[in-house]
């Protein structure tokens, strides 16, 4: 079975841990379906910190997907915007359940050399 780990920043990581954050922003989906990410925390903490269970892969135009899901978005409106600028279509994960990791995981215990600049699959 498959996982993603995506790279996340810092400030959205944090939010995702507490529970004020419960969707995933992206410019494109993966193609194939998972079910688990691996979040990786990027710099300075550059470790994966935990993982998330996904409920959902959304898909809209950057306004409905806002209205959609700002009330748990953990980000401004005014970042969303600027991610999704010029773009036709806006997506996102909607997150689950999550295990904060006792000991955060470093890349090679993965089999990776270095973060993604977006997201990697990885076997589980």
């Amino acid at each position: 079975m498959k996982a993603l780990l995506l790279s996340i920043k810092p400030e959205y990581v944090e939010k995702i841990l507490q529970g004020s954050k419960k969707y995933e922003y992206r410019k494109r989906l993966a193609k194939e379906d998972v079910s688990v990410i691996y979040i990786y925390c990027t710099a300075p903490f550059m470790k994966i910190v935990a993982s998330v269970q996904v409920i959902d892969r959304l898909s809209a135009s950057p306004y409905e997907l806002w209205e959609k899901t700002k009330s748990s978005s953990g980000i401004s409106k005014e970042k969303y915007k600027k991610y999704f600028h010029g773009c036709e279509r806006a997506y996102a994960y909607k997150l689950g359940e999550v295990e904060i990791f006792k000991s955060q995981k470093n890349l090679s215990d993965f089999g990776l050399s270095k973060a993604p600049q977006s997201f990697v699959y990885i076997e589980i």
